[in-house]
């Protein structure tokens, strides 16, 4: 005897004694033993049974007929014609897509371009907006990742525009410059504000820094060349992200006529820019902070602060340590690195670069003053800071549209201010 017809038996014989529970000792006993004798079922497991009810619940389970599953009308070939027409139609929504397929389906299946049966045809042509959609949503978000980065302003420009990893540079001779735009534009990136160009150079750690007001293709080239005139080494090769402002016909034209190489990172790769990054962090962010600056008097007082105490600071005083070696032992990185040096040395020991302006570097280090170079900067970014604040004191009293949408808004909620190093 099944679990199933003991159930059964068991309800019968409650519903012929009108209940259990509600039953007196002589009647409840008379019921089990019938039941036990019948089903050879432990007596107590019996009481325990119909204590907690759960012989009613498995009864019902059991006489709950299954769910009849139902089959899929559009399946997987069917999306896949779906797909090839809402491809052929450019792509349109449910509502414009359902009209084309009962009036196109055919002729597209006469000219040869949808390949179906009529039974696919005829599902094609009675689908509903909705199920099109909801049959397309998966595809489009695969489309929409597809599209993510799309060079679509200038795709032959990227493809001219090789891309290189970090381990694919020549980290021993001079020339192989890398190249960053760092904005300052604190909490909101609304109207125009001053960037910084970060140009470092690989071998030797060199930084050149460049102010300007916007990330246009001219005022970049111009801070390139500004940098590059100032640079103790001849550029070979720059190194930029993919930025628009560098990837552009004039910086391409800019680096064919001076005969320099032209190479890119990886989309989404910071660290093929690892070089000038970290500059990005010592050589900028310390030291200008991370408010917004959008006047010319702070574009001034930067580019004072690029042309002159900080250049020669960080290039004369400022030891590089570098990663001579990295090899990776049982699952752990081991890694070596050189004695510290400042750029300004490494220079002088590069066999690449001519006498002439190694002498001429040794003239400019031997007038130098370090802690008169460490006073001005402090001097700078203390001026920096006075314009920010004079500024925002103006905002709070005289409250314009540009300077609520500039100032009231970016500089009242952004604390981080330019800090200098004692």
């Amino acid at each position: 005897m099944s679990m199933r017809s003991r159930n059964q038996y068991l309800e019968t014989l409650i519903r012929k004694h009108h209940g259990y529970h509600t039953q007196s000792r002589k009647v409840k006993s008379r019921l089990l033993d019938e039941y036990c004798s019948t089903t050879t079922q432990n007596r107590k497991y019996v009481i325990r049974k119909l204590r907690s009810g759960s012989w009613v619940h498995q009864l019902r389970k059991e006489a709950t007929p299954k769910k009849r599953i139902r089959s899929a009308t559009y399946d997987h070939a069917f999306t896949h014609a779906l797909i090839a027409c809402w491809k052929i139609f450019g792509r349109p929504c449910g509502q414009r897509l359902v009209d084309n397929l009962q009036k196109e389906t055919e002729r597209l299946r006469r000219l040869g371009e949808l390949h179906c049966s009529d039974a696919m045809s005829k599902k094609l042509r009675r689908v509903s907006a909705r199920t099109v959609d909801a049959k397309l949503v998966s595809y489009k978000e695969q489309e929409r990742q597809k599209q993510k980065r799309c060079p679509d302003s200038n795709p032959l420009l990227y493809q001219k525009i090789p891309v290189k990893l970090s381990d694919g540079f020549d980290r021993l001779t001079p020339g192989n410059i890398q190249i960053d735009l760092v904005e300052h534009c604190g909490q909101s990136a609304y109207g125009d504000f001053i960037y910084s160009l970060s140009n470092t150079d690989i071998a030797t750690g060199w930084w050149e820094g460049e102010a300007q007001f916007s990330r246009g293709m001219a005022a970049t080239v111009q801070s390139v060349d500004k940098a590059k005139q100032r640079f103790p080494v001849a550029w070979k090769e720059i190194h930029s992200d993919n930025d628009s402002a560098f990837i552009n016909q004039q910086l391409f034209a800019y680096t064919q006529k001076h005969d320099i190489a032209f190479s890119r990172s990886r989309p989404y790769h910071k660290n093929d820019n690892c070089f000038v990054e970290q500059k990005n962090n010592t050589h900028v962010r310390r030291i200008i902070g991370h408010l917004r600056y959008d006047t010319p008097e702070e574009l001034a007082v930067i580019q004072h602060l690029y042309h002159e105490p900080l250049r020669l600071y960080k290039n004369f005083f400022q030891p590089v340590i570098k990663l001579i070696k990295k090899r990776r032992v049982k699952g752990h990185i081991h890694r070596r690195y050189d004695k510290p040096v400042t750029p300004y040395v490494r220079v002088l020991r590069s066999p690449k670069i001519p006498k002439e302006i190694k002498r001429e570097l040794t003239k400019i280090y031997e007038s130098l003053n370090p802690a008169q170079l460490r006073r001005e900067i402090d001097e700078a970014t203390k001026k920096l800071s006075k314009l920010y604040d004079a500024k925002q004191h103006q905002a709070k009293i005289f409250p314009t549209k540009k300077n609520l949408t500039h100032n009231s808004v970016t500089f009242l909620n952004c604390t981080t201010k330019p800090i200098s190093v004692t």
